[in-house]
This record gives C-alpha cells, sequence and structure tokens, in this order.
C-alpha cells in the first residue's frame, strides 16, 4: 500500500513529536523523501527506528503497555468465551471481539483509551454488509487443510485465541498457525507476548524473523515465508499487515479496525469502522464499496 503524501506528513510528525533535533528529523526528511512505490508505512516505520537508535540509542520499551492490555483481556477471558459459546453463532462472534481488539495499537493510535476498547467490545458482532466475506471465508475452510493467522498487537492476541479456540471447534480438520513479530516493535505480538496470552496452547506460534510492524515479505524467516506460501486460507489482522501485503495477488482474508485518515479516506467510512475483506488476485470482496477502493 503506497504511502500518500498526506500519509507521509503523519508519519514525520510523529516523529517530530519524538524528537525535534534537527539531525535527526532531517534523516528522516531523507527517508521520506526518498521511499520508493513498494514501500509502506510499516517498513518506513522501521527504517526510522534504525535512525533514532544511532542518534538516542534503544527507545523505551513497551514492555508495561504490552503486558497492561493483554492482562486486561486476560482477565476478561472467560466473560468473553461464555459470551462467544452462548451466542448463536460463536465462531463468528469471536471473530468480531477479534476484530474490535485491533483497536489496541500505539503504532495507528494517538491515544488508547481503556474506556472506548471495552466500549467496542460491547458492540463487536460482524454487520450484515461482512456476511458476504463471511460466507465465503468459511466455505473455503470447509475445503482447506491449513490456517494462518497474521497477529497484530498485545491484548487482541488474547481475543484472537478465542477465535482459534472457535475456529478448530469448527474446522477441527485443520492445522493452525499464528504469525508473530520477531522482535520487539510498539505494543505488537512477539512469541513471547503469544506464550503469556496462552495462544501457543491452541495454535503453533511462528515468528516472523523481524521487528517491522506489518509483513515484509522479503524480510520474513525461511520458515515464516514457507508458512505464508502454504497456508490454504490467511487471516490478516491489522492495519500494517494490510498495508504490507495488500495488492500482491495473495488470497488474503483481512480484518481490521479504520484508524486513521489514510484508512478511513481509503474505505470511505468513520473512524474505527471494522472492516472485513478478501482479495486475490481475481477476487476483492469487502465489506464495503466506496469507490475509492481498487484490488
Amino acid at each position: 500500500m503506497r504511502v500518500i503524501e498526506s500519509c507521509a506528513k503523519c508519519l514525520f510528525d510523529k516523529q517530530q513529536k519524538l524528537s525535534d533535533d534537527p539531525a535527526y528529523l532531517e534523516e528522516i526528511r531523507e527517508i521520506i523523501s526518498k521511499r520508493s512505490e513498494d514501500d509502506t508505512a510499516p517498513y518506513l516505520v522501521y527504517l526510522f527506528g534504525k535512525v533514532y537508535e544511532k542518534h538516542f540509542g534503544p527507545r523505551k520499551p513497551y514492555a508495561k503497555i504490552k503486558r497492561k492490555y493483554n492482562d486486561l483481556v486476560l482477565a476478561k477471558e472467560d466473560t468473553l468465551r461464555q459470551r462467544i459459546e452462548a451466542s448463536e453463532d460463536p465462531l463468528k462472534t469471536a471473530l468480531g471481539y477479534a476484530r474490535a481488539g485491533n483497536y489496541i495499537d500505539f503504532g495507528a493510535m494517538n491515544v488508547v483509551e481503556d474506556s472506548v476498547f471495552l466500549s467496542l467490545l460491547d458492540q463487536a458482532e460482524l454487520a450484515k454488509r461482512d456476511l458476504p466475506v463471511w460466507d465465503s471465508f468459511i466455505r473455503q475452510c470447509e475445503t482447506a487443510k491449513s490456517f494462518l493467522l497474521l497477529a497484530d498487537n498485545c491484548g487482541e492476541i488474547v481475543l484472537d485465541k478465542l477465535f482459534i479456540e472457535q475456529f478448530l471447534k469448527r474446522f477441527p480438520h485443520l492445522r493452525a498457525g499464528v504469525m508473530v513479530r520477531g522482535g520487539e516493535v510498539l505494543n505488537d505480538a512477539t512469541e513471547e507476548d503469544a506464550h503469556y496470552a496462552g495462544i501457543d496452547q491452541t495454535a503453533r506460534v511462528i515468528s516472523n524473523g523481524n521487528s517491522v510492524a506489518g509483513t515484509v515479505y522479503d524480510m520474513l524467516s525461511e520458515e515464516a515465508k514457507r508458512a505464508l506460501d502454504s497456508a490454504d486460507v490467511i487471516l490478516s489482522k491489522g492495519q500494517g499487515n494490510y498495508e504490507t501485503l495488500n495488492g500482491q495477488g495473495r488470497h488474503i482474508f483481512y480484518a481490521f479496525l479504520c484508524k486513521c485518515e489514510l484508512f478511513t479516506s481509503r474505505f470511505d467510512v468513520p473512524r474505527l469502522t471494522g472492516i472485513l475483506i478478501e482479495e486475490n488476485a481475481n477476487i476483492y470482496r469487502q465489506s464495503f464499496f466506496p469507490h475509492s477502493v481498487s484490488a
């Protein structure tokens, strides 16, 4: 997903909030101005991080924030599981919760508010507009052999676990994997976070081998490339994964919340709207059909 000028300005403004050091900001400007059409926002942020460490040393880790949101959702796990299992369609309900969890994003969001997150959980069900994509997802899982979930953030990964639980109840014949970040980046989930959340008890956890807040294929480990290439059904969570995978001709289902102007404009929806998309070389089904979206 190409970085347009408004997105480039937003990326720069966020770096300026980190530091007003002229030498640092000049290097950031250079990275932005020399970006290629294939460079995505998550990849540019990865490059910014290298420059930041050169000037100022390692950034303050997100360990406390990650633990806070993992613990927040883990504390609600039993209640949410009961709601899921009591619903008419537990798997669909679980996906609604997992998509709502995408709000916990300290990259795209200037402020993450607990009250907003909890209210999103209370209205997390899929909408009628999501059903064509949802029905296609179910049909393809019925004949598939393997499933891969591309995880995004901490806290959210606990809700992903609840989704995987219901998924394997519905499709016990499928091999399920979950891909996480290979290094610390913002509040994105790593192998350590996946184990802490307990998702390793339901699915194989795979490191993507790098610390980009997305899925840049050329930077993936060989294990991660094999997992992505061989999966029959892929569910990609979050904006960063969409930005780095969209338009490559892969057959992928995407689930995320629109949290910034780039996404609300692209999909012509209000902020924090849930999106569900099916994409490959021949199909571009989505829960919205605005004129501004192209495959």
